[in-house]
């Protein structure tokens, strides 16, 4: 069976590849892995120190190939990836996770590069869980769903949910912290998440899907 170390940038990306994808890729006769970004022990670091973690998990297994589960949402200018002033020109948000996830390719040692597949969520990973409004309908209790109409508008604005913006006030995660009382990342990402399901979830999420069809196929 192959072996894939899924570096989780935080507890809610861990959680969900822990209940949506470890079943399902041993389905697929794959072994996965889910640490979290070791140097911080859950949030993003620096490009040098997360690439030192992927270079080391990727010489202490030969057979092992590595990939990233990380909110572009969550990095900056400071954080030092590869390619990143060049990738900001870039108008299109698909082709620019595109060209980082490129750079951050290349900038893996030659000789491990080919067992490297690095991902990017777009804009975070909370984006996927706006996938069904009728889940939010049937996971939420009613007196807990306090924001039905900005959940609504939502729904309507945004029908590829890997879509919905980046800005501090409208990302996926501040929309559901106003829309759901009491809102946890983990234990509602958990609950929504496995509502859903890992196959509805691909559908209306291209990146993503494209992201998981090439682990599939290792």
């Amino acid at each position: 069976m192959k072996r894939i170390i899924l570096i989780c940038e935080g507890p809610t990306e861990q959680a969900f590849a822990k209940t949506n994808l470890l079943i399902h890729f041993s389905n697929k006769e794959k072994v996965l892995q889910t640490p979290l970004i070791k140097a911080s022990k859950g949030g993003i670091v620096k490009w040098p120190i997360l690439k030192d973690q992927i270079e080391r998990h990727l010489k202490s297994e030969p057979d092992t190939y590595v990939t990233t589960f990380i909110d572009y949402y969550g990095v900056f200018e400071k954080h030092g990836f590869p390619g990143w002033a060049a990738a900001q020109t870039i108008p299109d948000k698909n082709a620019r996770m595109l060209a980082l996830e490129r750079s951050m390719k290349q900038d893996i040692d030659q000789r491990l590069q080919h067992r490297f597949i690095p991902y990017l969520q777009l804009h975070e990973f909370e984006g996927l869980l706006f996938n069904d409004i009728q889940i939010f309908y049937g996971q939420i209790p009613e007196v807990d769903l306090i924001g039905k109409p900005e959940l609504q508008k939502t729904f309507a604005d945004y029908s590829n949910p890997e879509m919905i913006n980046d800005s501090p006030n409208t990302s996926p995660s501040h929309r559901l912290v106003r829309i759901i009382r009491g809102y946890n990342k983990v234990v509602y990402g958990d609950i929504l998440s496995e509502a859903i399901g890992l196959t509805q979830i691909r559908s209306k999420s291209p990146r993503f899907n494209s992201w998981i069809t090439l682990l599939e196929n290792l």
